[in-house]
């Protein structure tokens, strides 16, 4: 199981300042989690991955993003392309994760177009948010086969960029998870051999870990609830700080201000852990599940996608409830409650716990 090393989490929020004004994670933030191999929380071992089982990479997730918001979702999206190994050949799968830097940036939307040629595909696509993207060490994207008038569109396959194939536009410009870089990536008219293309949609091979067969959406789901949940805790810890740090104040120009705005952060961490109760309790549900029948049924399947949508959505109403109680000093970009406001807004925002 994996914790923190000594003084790492402090860091962390002591720079998070700092870090967002940069919009990016500094080096020793990515040497750490190079070191750590939390990019590799789904690749084999023998790939140098960790091959965490889901509940305890999701409580990874919650964890780096309760300490900060931008490293907590670049984990998340980092290790979420581990799941592409088993999909890509044995050679292709050590080319792109074997190295200690591997990580993957990339989107699932179908927004490039392939054309079959000798040995491969022409491809040209533009991407929209692609988290990592300054040190990805390979880029995934979608497209659509195109083979000629008169075969229908449709078909869908995964290719594997290298960066230099790789135009990145700096274009993230959200007001949370700032230093994501998040940006739109292009490819123009770059060969990619077979060998680096995967079609996610195969079955996974028999005797390939229970982490490959778990379904992608509510692993996907799932990741990103965990981002929520971690995010809503740090900022009700803000929250609870700030409240004592203006007490004397409060008191003075309207007593029981404190008492009242204190109470109503309890409130609102009870049904934050009361909604992550469910949402762990379905990931293990599911994941034993897969672990011993190897797939899960559609009634399992949806009641976890529930369940993860309902973790976004109290992550967010939570602070919601609890913001209008902190005043004007809550509006200050520069400081720790409003960063993780924002960041909390912008990833559960995602298109995958909205509802």
């Amino acid at each position: 199981m994996w914790g923190w090393e000594e003084g790492i989490r402090e860091r962390l929020r002591e720079q998070a300042d700092r870090i967002e004004q940069a919009g990016e994670l500094p080096v020793w933030v990515l040497d750490w989690l190079y070191k750590e191999r939390l990019f590799k929380l789904f690749v084999p071992e023998e790939l140098g991955g960790r091959m965490a089982p889901l509940p305890e990479a999701f409580r990874v997730f919650e964890e780096v993003s309760r300490a900060d918001g931008n490293a907590g979702w670049l984990v998340t999206i980092g290790a979420g392309g581990g799941v592409f190994a088993p999909a890509m050949t044995p050679e292709t799968a050590r080319e792109v994760f074997e190295r200690r830097e591997a990580v993957i940036a990339g989107s699932g939307m179908p927004t490039g177009t392939a054309v079959p040629v000798e040995g491969g595909y022409q491809v040209s696509g533009r991407w929209k948010y692609c988290s990592g993207a300054p040190y990805a060490t390979t880029f995934t994207a979608n497209c659509v086969i195109d083979r000629g008038e008169g075969v229908p569109a449709g078909e869908i396959r995964s290719f594997a960029f290298r960066p230099e194939q790789v135009t990145i536009r700096e274009d993230w410009a959200s007001f949370g998870l700032k230093a994501t870089g998040s940006h739109t990536i292009e490819v123009t008219d770059q060969f990619v051999p077979e060998e680096r293309t995967f079609d996610l949609t195969a079955p996974p091979a028999p005797g390939t870990d229970p982490l490959y067969r778990y379904p992608f959406l509510p692993f996907a789901q799932g990741s990103f609830a965990a981002v929520g949940l971690g995010i809503a805790r740090h900022y009700l810890e803000e929250a609870g700080r700030f409240v004592e740090r203006s007490r004397d104040g409060w008191e003075a120009a309207k007593p029981g201000r404190a008492d009242r705005t204190a109470e109503a952060i309890r409130e609102a961490e009870a049904l934050l852990d009361a909604a992550a109760r469910v949402y762990y309790e379905a990931v293990e549900r599911t994941w034993e599940r897969v672990v011993e029948a190897g797939a899960l049924t559609d009634e399992e399947q949806s009641e976890v996608s529930a369940a993860c949508k309902a973790m976004g959505r109290t992550a967010r109403e939570t602070a919601q409830a609890v913001f209008p109680k902190l005043g004007m000093a809550a509006l200050m970009e520069g400081t720790a409650l409003n960063r993780t406001w924002r960041d909390l807004h912008t990833a559960c925002q995602h298109s995958l716990l909205a509802e």
